[in-house]
């Protein structure tokens, strides 16, 4: 996997990341982690680990993290994985073999056989299942499940995203354009772990309703 690149977005991760990245060390690609220029203390974290690029934002939000990250990467392939252990890295190569004749692989929870959550709860689960019917009635987007940025593609199909989200709404803006911009994609099962250590970044409500305005305001463009 010489042509791929992980960009691993990790804000205030210094519990995690450094164990996530000894799971993932004899992985045969480049390794970009990204965070926040004050994130001293996640820096700090893996400042003796080797054979990883730091990038530091120039703004900050999950979704401008990836933006960069993906801005930055110099391979052919690219994959969206979190720095808190929860993306299972034993899917790679999975993920890249068959994203050989396609411009995306999306990792699913809710695809089955195979997919499932010892993170997600009651309400996140309830969101995502709304969210990702909701994109595949208003966009046919036939995805199953929207929120989740286990995303393995080629880094120029990401490019031409134009992703602007810096924020969680980039979980949708992902897989809407690329239907918007006739893309090919997969789905396959990925089973979500528990998350190594620290708090999760997400606020349910906050950022439901944030997603909500982003499906809405696509299907509103695409009724013009």
């Amino acid at each position: 996997m010489n042509d791929l690149t992980l960009i691993i977005p990790a804000k205030r991760e210094a519990e995690s990341l450094p164990t996530f990245l000894r799971e993932i060390e004899n992985f045969e690609c480049k390794k970009l982690i990204v965070l926040q220029k004050e994130d001293i203390e996640t820096k700090k974290s893996i400042e003796n680990i080797k054979n990883i690029e730091i990038h530091e934002q120039n703004n900050n939000g999950y979704g401008n993290a990836l933006i960069e990250g993906i801005n930055s990467v110099k391979t052919e392939y690219c994959c969206i994985i979190n720095a808190d252990g929860s993306m299972d890295p034993k899917y790679l190569n999975q993920m890249r073999k068959t994203c050989k004749d396609l411009d995306f692989v999306f990792g699913s929870r809710y695809q089955h056989p195979g997919g499932g959550s010892e993170d997600d709860d009651f309400v996140t689960s309830i969101g995502n299942y709304v969210f990702t019917l909701s994109g595949n009635i208003l966009f046919n987007l036939k995805i199953t499940d929207i929120l989740y940025t286990y995303i393995l593609g080629k880094s120029s199909s990401f490019r031409n995203l134009n992703l602007s989200n810096f924020d969680f709404r980039i979980c949708v803006e992902i897989p809407i354009k690329a239907k918007f911009n006739n893309m090919n994609y997969k789905c396959l099962p990925s089973y979500e772990r528990e998350r190594i250590g620290g708090k999760k970044k997400v606020n349910a409500l906050k950022d439901g309703l944030l997603i909500l305005s982003e499906i809405v305001k696509y299907f509103l463009r695409l009724k013009k």
